[in-house]
């Protein structure tokens, strides 16, 4: 048995987590000076409360400790887990694999760590592609290399309500024209930073630009479709309708925009993930 594992920051929905047995390791949100465990005492919904009212809280993400990877190791070889693959956060972001590092040193099995280089809902996608491998059959090194292929070639598209924050954060560089009045703004990721590739002047052109960018993806895509909260989802169920039941589309997930990416987008975001299968 090879045990497959995780950070929080990939925002892996429930639906996949228990399809692939994964084990979800917690990233630590500080929320005006209170830490807290992403997922475990403090989810998407208690996290957007505190945007109400206009508040902006002050939000820093730290990643795991050695001690508690240690915790998740040695939970999966409870669980007869004879090697562990762990796909995680890219370094060049966070040092959450360096934590993983040091504890696998000392895990009572072989650990392969995979290295992303992508971040959200894009490290959720090396891990269901690792998850259909092992599913298969596959081997360690085949699973891993299933989660690197994915790394290379996951792409995302997606809207943000609050510019000033990703641009507060270092995450968004001012281009210029980004905050038309009225106009729905359309990104995309180049490495860690974000880039605004178009305006949309209603919601209907925006999940029309944004499902397109999607189906110019391949073929046999993989899509996760992320909302932050309430006021982002009806672009949410705008983009879902375009894409569920696309002849190019494979499969379709929804997750939520939890607290370690909200941090840098804020409420109102809303975007997909998408990849070619094998």
């Amino acid at each position: 048995m090879i045990g497959l594992l995780t950070d929080s920051n990939s925002q892996l929905p429930a639906e996949l987590g228990r399809r692939y047995g994964v084990e979800v390791v917690p990233l630590t949100v500080t929320v005006d000076d209170h830490d807290y465990e992403e997922g475990v005492d403090l989810d998407a919904d208690a996290f957007y409360a505190r945007f109400e009212g206009g508040h902006r809280p002050r939000v820093a993400t730290s990643q795991p400790s050695p001690g508690r990877f240690a915790l998740a190791f040695d939970a999966l070889a409870g669980r007869g887990a004879q090697e562990i693959l762990a796909v995680h956060l890219g370094s060049a972001l966070s040092g959450t694999i360096n934590s993983a590092r040091v504890a696998a040193a000392d895990s009572p099995v072989p650990v392969r760590i995979v290295d992303t280089g992508t971040a959200s809902f894009g490290v959720a996608c090396c891990v269901w592609e690792a998850g259909e491998a092992l599913a298969r059959g596959a081997g360690l090194e085949e699973a891993a290399g299933a989660a690197e292929a994915v790394a290379a070639t996951v792409r995302t598209v997606f809207t943000l309500a609050a510019l000033d924050l990703a641009r507060a954060g270092g995450r968004l560089r001012h281009a210029g024209g980004e905050d038309e009045a009225g106009a729905i703004p359309v990104l995309t990721m180049d490495g860690a930073e974000m880039r605004v590739v178009g305006q949309a002047p209603d919601l209907a052109t925006a999940a029309d630009a944004m499902a397109a960018q999607v189906l110019a993806g391949g073929d046999a895509l993989r899509v996760g479709l992320g909302v932050a909260d309430a006021g982002a989802a009806p672009l949410w169920r705008a983009l879902e309708d375009r894409l569920v039941g696309a002849p190019a589309v494979r499969e379709v997930v929804r997750y939520r925009i939890g607290p370690s990416v909200g941090a840098h987008t804020g409420p109102g975001a809303a975007g997909a993930f998408y990849y070619p299968s094998r």
